[in-house]
């Protein structure tokens, strides 16, 4: 009951609701992007969600696009700094994932959505964390985030899979919360941003 009908209906209105009680701090947050990144504010990403069904996944741009005498982009540490390295910390660039969760693209807890290229690498017991919907926070956000390796990331949201509750998802948000105000596993050592999953599988695992 609670997956089906209400935690799809608390979904929707909260975003309501924080789309409109935030409209201030998200019109700033696109301000600073336009004044010191330039267009474009907000990214279209493609991503998979429940049953790896794909949808576009809507981020505020954290990274520049500089690049070097070749035309590359630079690598992510050189292009992630002042205004987007905030924003990043601060978690203010998963905003205008408020219109995925009113589209009902999205959960406001649930695993994070990931690449569309890592879909044909899970193993079947990684790919059961889309059974159900893509979160903007989740279980393993809140116990290590990026700071995570994959396997431990894929642990966790599968455990979340297999809890699913009212209480754990009300957990999840307080202690969302309290992430964001003392930030901490935004990445891993010496990377700023999460590194690329490669498919990596246990030896008891069978490919999805």
């Amino acid at each position: 009951m609670y997956i089906k009908l209400f935690k799809p209906l608390l979904d929707k209105i909260g975003a309501l609701v924080l789309l409109t009680l935030l409209l201030p701090v998200i019109m700033l947050t696109a301000l600073a992007i336009f004044m010191t990144m330039g267009r474009p504010v907000v990214f279209r990403q493609l991503r998979p969600g429940l049953h790896g069904q794909i949808f576009p996944i809507y981020k505020f741009r954290t990274m520049t696009d500089e690049r070097n005498v070749n035309g590359a982009l630079l690598p992510d540490d050189m292009r992630l700094k002042g205004v987007g390295k905030l924003i990043r910390s601060l978690s203010l660039d998963e905003l205008p994932q408020l219109i995925n969760v009113l589209k009902g693209d999205m959960s406001f807890i649930g695993p994070r959505p990931l690449l569309v290229e890592y879909l044909p690498l899970y193993s079947a017991t990684q790919y059961r964390r889309h059974e159900v919907k893509p979160g903007i926070s989740g279980w393993a956000q809140i116990n290590g985030r990026n700071a995570l390796s994959w396997d431990e990331k894929f642990k966790l949201d599968v455990w979340y899979v297999d809890h699913l509750s009212f209480a754990l998802d009300m957990r999840i948000a307080w202690m969302t919360v309290l992430r964001v105000i003392r930030p901490q596993g935004v990445s891993q050592s010496g990377h700023v941003t999460m590194p690329k999953f490669t498919g990596k599988q246990t030896n008891d695992d069978e490919p999805a």
